[in-house]
């Protein structure tokens, strides 16, 4: 199979929030943005020299309205399945991400507070369950979904035959994307310590860039730097008592 070309697509700014097209046999898109954006990433797609209505799947890397959003109006527009992990199958059905959210951060705390953040999305039904490690040769990419918890309960990150990762909310760009090629965290995790271990699990594998959801792709070795100075951070946090983490029992 030819290899899988990774394409952003910007949902809002340059590079605040971004969806991705991955082009192979057939094409596949990673997230879908907040409510309204639909439209805005069909003519993207077309833009790009793509039949929307080629699109085999939309992939939903977790349950937050900035990547579930425009997911069934999506789906509508291109006829594509979305596919979705299991244990975010509560804010996909109910159009709500979980609350209350945990700021990783002084940007974190701030977004908290704004209105748009506490929308309701267009509920949808993912049509492709994940639960493990998938592989989507059978959708025209040469790539896999790989489970990354932490973020949420049910992150997901997609990873293609010559390395590149599209990796969701599980690293970002400082500022939302505003400064580009700084690894930081996104402005909210479920559970932070998890969530590193999934990125250090990611790195294992060598990948050649990673593609995220707020920012400009990130080099491996400066997020490797990064992720070892936050686990010291997060370690110091967590042996003082002041990490918080969502439960279990609330993510389920």
């Amino acid at each position: 199979m030819s290899p899988t070309k990774v394409v952003p697509i910007p949902v809002m700014g340059r590079h605040s929030i971004n969806a991705y097209l991955l082009l192979g046999r057939r094409p596949v898109v990673v997230d879908a943005g907040t409510p309204g954006s639909g439209g805005r990433i069909r003519d993207q797609i077309a833009a790009h020299g793509v039949d929307p209505t080629d699109v085999s799947l939309i992939v939903i890397t977790h349950g937050h309205i900035d990547h579930f959003g425009s997911a069934a109006e999506l789906h509508r527009l291109t006829g594509a399945p979305v596919a979705g992990h299991i244990a975010d199958l509560g804010p996909y059905r109910s159009g709500r991400a979980r609350e209350p959210y945990l700021p990783t951060g002084p940007m974190g705390r701030l977004m908290a507070r704004s209105r748009k953040l506490h929308l309701k999305a267009e509920p949808l039904e993912p049509g492709v369950l994940v639960r493990g490690e998938t592989d989507l040769e059978d959708f025209g990419i040469d790539a896999r979904i790989m489970p990354t918890p932490g973020h949420t309960a049910g992150s997901i990150s997609v990873l293609t035959g010559r390395g590149d990762l599209v990796a969701g909310d599980l690293v970002a760009n400082s500022f939302m994307g505003l400064v580009p090629g700084r690894p930081a965290n996104p402005p909210f995790h479920d559970d932070p310590l998890h969530n590193l271990a999934s990125l250090r699990r990611m790195l294992d594998l060598d990948p050649t860039r990673l593609h995220v959801g707020h920012g400009t792709p990130l080099e491996p070795d400066r997020v490797r730097r990064w992720a070892a100075r936050e686990h010291r951070r997060l370690t110091r946090l967590a042996a003082a008592g002041r990490l918080p983490t969502r439960t279990e029992t609330e993510a389920v």
